[in-house]
């Protein structure tokens, strides 16, 4: 049996907004006499909306009206009422996560998408969905082959690295095609910060309302370019493969356009791309240039969690804005061998306070096969830790393993909650920085939660 879930991706980035609806079949993978093994086996696009240009009311503000004009549209072009999504995501890249109301206009935008939908931004994130939603994530898994991938936008640079299909690395650079605007004829109308320091830096002195050389230009566009060979020397090795996707990226694959067609540095910067050292790579077209980064947030964003999971009952669900508490690996042993809390209770009290939360995911690995004594010892060691952060006595306590655990480590946190619901779950690795969690309903008859890890950093 197949369920299926309706998944919207909303990019507000620098230059352009769009909006994409994607449909995810889940199956259960598993034999009649194993284990449930529930995945996400295809993603289908369903409907691309147009790419339109990000409404802005100045330089430092974003148009939430218009915006959210444009995403209601949007909507109804696909044929979908607004709030009848599953999942997804609203991602807010580049220069538009640092505008002084990104995270007002995303919080507005995020009643668009349904219950379960996450509002996110993060340079981490940025750059791995633009490398899944470019292909370039599927092209190192099939190929077995070292892939990063550039998406060049309008205000940053996202790269990632896939090896093997594993993202090993990402990294952000403020290198994009609108960090200069022009009117049709050249005359220079906006000059962001980054590319003016970038100018400063080989002599160059760039003014608004003056009218630069072809030769300044093309100057500046080499500087970029070569930042960007070497700021990512280490990440490549010399089979790398390079995808370049982003809004620039059509200007690096194709040649022709009018340098100032855009009104803005894309072609120029393109262009200077196309010209640089990292063109002496093995360059590969992506499967998607512009459309990579919603292509990204619409399809790859839901993950699934393992088929072994507990929680108290379904209604639970589901929980938005987790940020999430990890163990380091001696207060996981120490919990494990002796059941001690001591160390990681006077941390995670203090991440409750630096986050404000009311409600906290707490992440570790885990162990393959661990014995109940041990089970028992970890859940004795989370409880006192949960206790002493004093969260709040209607929500949930919730725990996340990697390995195959969450079954087990609900049943043996049944003594200790004291009537508390608890919801744990594993097939889950979120032990990274500035890290949030979205869980949504359960779904295949209860067997799996619908999960997003996310990050909520802006500036």
């Amino acid at each position: 049996m197949a369920n299926t879930l309706l998944s919207v991706g909303i990019d507000i980035g620098t230059s352009t907004t769009q909006v994409i609806f994607s449909k995810l079949t889940l199956e259960d993978l598993g034999g009649r006499f194993t284990a449930p093994n529930i995945a996400i086996t295809k993603k289908e696009v369903i409907y691309r909306g147009e790419i339109h240009e990000t409404p802005l009311l100045n330089h430092s503000l974003i148009d939430t009206q218009a915006l959210c004009v444009l995403v209601e549209g949007e909507f109804r072009q696909a044929g979908f009422a607004v709030g009848a999504t599953d999942t997804g995501a609203v991602i807010i890249t580049g220069e538009s996560a640092r505008r002084e109301n990104a995270a007002a206009v995303l919080q507005q935008l995020s009643g668009f998408a349904g219950e379960f939908v996450v509002a996110t931004a993060g340079p981490d994130l940025e750059s791995r969905i633009a490398g899944q939603g470019s292909g370039a994530q599927a092209y190192a898994q099939e190929h077995g082959l070292h892939v990063v991938n550039f998406d060049i936008g309008g205000g940053t640079t996202n790269v990632a690295v896939f090896d093997c299909g594993k993202l090993t690395a990402t990294a952000c650079y403020d290198i994009g095609g609108r960090l200069l605007k022009f009117t049709p004829q050249g005359k220079l109308i906006y000059l962001s910060e980054h590319a003016e320091k970038i100018a400063q830096t080989i002599g160059l002195c760039l003014r608004v309302a003056d009218t630069p050389s072809l030769a300044d230009l093309r100057a500046l566009a080499q500087a970029m370019a070569q930042q960007l060979e070497v700021n990512t020397c280490e990440l490549l090795t010399p089979n790398s493969v390079l995808l370049f996707s982003g809004g620039v990226a059509d200007c690096i694959y194709r040649t022709g356009h009018e340098l100032f067609a855009y009104n803005d540095f894309g072609v120029l910067l393109g262009q200077a791309v196309r010209n640089s050292r990292l063109f002496g790579y093995q360059v590969l077209a992506p499967q998607e240039t512009i459309r990579a980064t919603v292509m990204g947030a619409g399809s790859y964003t839901t993950t699934l969690s393992g088929s072994t999971i507990g929680y108290t009952h379904a209604d639970l669900f589901p929980l938005k804005n987790l940020p999430v508490f990890a163990l380091s690996p001696q207060q996981e042993q120490d919990a494990f061998d002796h059941g001690k809390a001591d160390d990681f209770a006077h941390a995670l009290c203090d991440f409750v306070q630096q986050t404000d939360a009311n409600c906290v995911a707490i992440a570790f690995a885990g162990k393959p096969s661990p014995g109940w004594q041990e089970l028992k010892r970890l859940a004795q060691a989370l409880q006192q830790a949960a206790s002493q952060a004093q969260l709040d006595p209607n929500i949930p306590w919730v725990f996340l393993a990697q390995h195959d655990i969450g079954k087990a480590l609900g049943l043996a946190m049944t003594p200790y909650a004291q009537g508390r619901a608890v919801i744990t779950l594993d097939g889950i690795d979120a032990r990274q920085p500035d890290c949030y969690l979205d869980i949504g309903k359960p779904l295949m008859n209860g067997q799996v939660v619908p999960v997003v890890i996310k990050t909520l950093l802006f500036g």
